[in-house]
């Protein structure tokens, strides 16, 4: 980044708006090409919704799969995205994203601090034609987040609800159980001291937890690749406009914390990597269909993603329709009281798929598979309340069950559950009907669904709606319960529920480009614009088809426009993709558009 001296002007040849995967992963590239970058962030975090999310990335046929023996093919790999996109499948998307997505982990793992793990999910849908069981996903390692030096106090903090004051939890699954098993064995005892004793040791050194893990170690990776290459991030800098000089997108107008205005100049590209719209009210109340019929909506992305990307794109031309079916990746949350009005969003990531917790809706019935993803539970609630004047459903389970897993954000034992009985966020009854009865549940309804599903559940079989049947659905449940680690069987009281609502991990539906990120005009780009990240639509449709769908595709397109950026993109794809891609036949099948006017 320079100034000129004659106008005292920022400028640089990419100028990035967004701090998230999408806008440093093409940062870090484009400067590996020898472009001048600029990274602006209108938050006073650099990070994103990145730093809150899980850190995984879906990419078919990544290294560390491959270096594993995984067997999966290209073939298998297009079958699947065709089935989980439907008439959203864009041929020549999906075929760049295979292509690039196993050169863009190799670039970043050779090329910067970014590295990443094996991990062992399966795809959401592993019995849907070309589904595996393992092998997709990668996750960012864990990281200390003192390299940083300096730049570590911008570092967005991990999602608080999902921490334990500010330490973050490992992804591995024995990491967590030994937090699970505190009270139960000293083993995980003696683990969990240490833990707790080191974490508190980096509150009263730093302040906050050093040892990052999942998004927060992925945000870092990448924050310390780009700082190592000597590429700038303006944190408090917000993106007003857009600059054009004939007919080109030549920069972008920013206003700084000061609340000054100033102009900067990209003589080669601006790219908007702004995080989608999830807090964009007007916008989300067209697209979200709950929100049409009245339903609540609460987003843990951060609040700075307000659709700034698509609000400056619409003013030079752009689309960004509503097309998708689901023009968001739901997540299933439930609003966590902390007092003089203030709240969290706690993302109900884990307790749906542990056995003796199910869910229902105010009418006292199950509706779903309660350990499907995320996304699915969520589409499903939607339907189940489809026409009512709200989209809920409660989490209940008896006391030896919320002792022994949490539900929601309350702790296992020994961890205390009155005060959140008295704020309102638990719901507790003797009774099941007494708990209906607080919770605002049809209690008849509720007593007869319960006798229902105990009547499988204590042979550990999900008679209404199978849990237990897939690899993912036994993936987050507990390995340890017979026979199934999905179902148990709703036992004596004192009985526990919690009010889930709707939320998102971020936009599906965007910007309209092409697959290199190009933003398009009435079908053709408007030169020196692209967008990357949430701010583009997803590749996957409005479908979460596995872990990490939505990084993956965010970083693989970030690589692959800032190559295009510096003239580039028909270099780096590997022998290996070009012969894969020519064994695989996909036809591209146009998709109906909806406007988001």
């Amino acid at each position: 980044m320079t100034i000129d001296n004659r106008s005292s002007e920022p400028s640089c040849d990419v100028l990035i708006i967004g701090s998230g995967a999408g806008g440093l992963s093409t940062a870090v590239t484009a400067r590996k090409q020898g472009l001048d970058v600029l990274v602006i962030e209108k938050e006073a975090w650099y990070g994103g919704t990145t730093a809150f999310s899980g850190g995984v990335l879906w990419i078919p046929g990544n290294p560390h799969a491959k270096a594993a023996g995984v067997r999966d093919t290209r073939e298998a790999a297009v079958e699947y995205m065709k089935n989980e996109t439907g008439a959203f499948f864009d041929a020549e998307a999906v075929d760049a994203f295979l292509d690039r997505g196993p050169e863009m982990i190799a670039f970043f793992e050779r090329e910067t601090s970014v590295k990443f793990v094996r991990t062992l999910y399966p795809d959401y849908h592993p019995t849907i034609g070309g589904g595996v069981d393992v092998g997709r996903s990668v996750l960012a390692a864990p990281f200390d987040i003192r390299a940083l030096g300096e730049n570590m106090k911008r570092l967005r903090p991990p999602l608080k609800t999902i921490t334990f004051i500010g330490m973050m939890f490992n992804s591995s699954s024995a990491d967590i159980s030994h937090f699970f098993n505190v009270t139960r064995s000293l083993k995980s005892a003696w683990y969990v001291t240490k833990r707790l004793a080191s974490h508190l040791k980096e509150l009263v050194l730093y302040r906050r937890g050093i040892n990052v893990t999942s998004g927060n170690a992925l945000a870092a990776r990448l924050a310390k690749s780009v700082f190592d290459l000597g590429v700038p991030i303006w944190t408090s800098t917000a993106a007003r406009e857009l600059i054009v000089v004939d007919g080109r997108i030549a920069g972008a107008v920013v206003k700084d914390a000061h609340g000054a205005e100033k102009r900067i100049v990209a003589r080669k590209a601006v790219v908007l990597a702004c995080g989608g719209f999830p807090h964009d009210t007007a916008r989300i109340h067209n697209a979200y269909p709950h929100l049409r019929s009245g339903g609540e909506h609460l987003s843990p992305t951060p609040a700075g993603n307000t659709g700034d990307g698509a609000r400056m794109a619409e003013t030079v031309g752009a689309q960004v329709p509503i097309r998708f079916t689901e023009p968001a990746a739901w997540m299933p949350v439930s609003r966590v009281p902390y007092g003089g009005g203030q709240y969290g969003v706690f993302p109900h990531l884990l307790d749906r798929y542990k056995p003796g917790i199910i869910g229902v809706t105010r009418g006292g019935k199950r509706f779903t598979n309660e350990s499907n993803s995320y996304h699915d539970v969520g589409a499903a609630m939607i339907e189940a309340c489809a026409g009512k004047n709200e989209t809920a459903m409660w989490l209940l389970c008896d006391h030896a069950t919320i002792r022994k897993y949490g539900l929601g954000y309350a702790k296992p034992a020994p961890m205390p559950l009155g005060g959140l009985i008295r704020s309102g966020y638990l719901f507790k009854g003797r009774t099941l009907a007494e708990l209906a009865d607080r919770a605002g549940i049809d209690a008849g309804a509720l007593e007869a669904t319960v006798r229902d599903y105990n009547l499988g559940a204590q042979r550990g079989v999900d008679v209404a709606y199978g849990r237990g049947t897939t690899s993912f659905n036994r993936y987050l449940a507990d390995a340890s319960h017979a026979p199934n680690p999905c179902v148990a069987p709703i036992g004596k009281g004192p009985y526990y529920a919690v009010k889930v609502i709707m939320g998102d991990l971020g936009t599906f539906d965007g910007i309209v480009t092409n697959t290199v990120g190009q933003v398009l005009r009435d079908g053709a780009p408007i030169p020196g614009l692209y967008a990357v990240g949430n701010d583009r639509a997803s590749v996957m449709g409005g479908n979460y088809p596995g872990a990490g769908i939505t990084l993956g595709p965010i970083m693989t397109f970030g690589y692959i426009a800032a190559l295009h950026i510096a003239g580039k993109a028909s270099q780096h794809v590997s022998d290996d993709a070009r012969e894969a891609r020519a064994r695989t036949v996909s036809p591209q099948t146009a998709a109906p558009i909806r406007s988001a006017a």
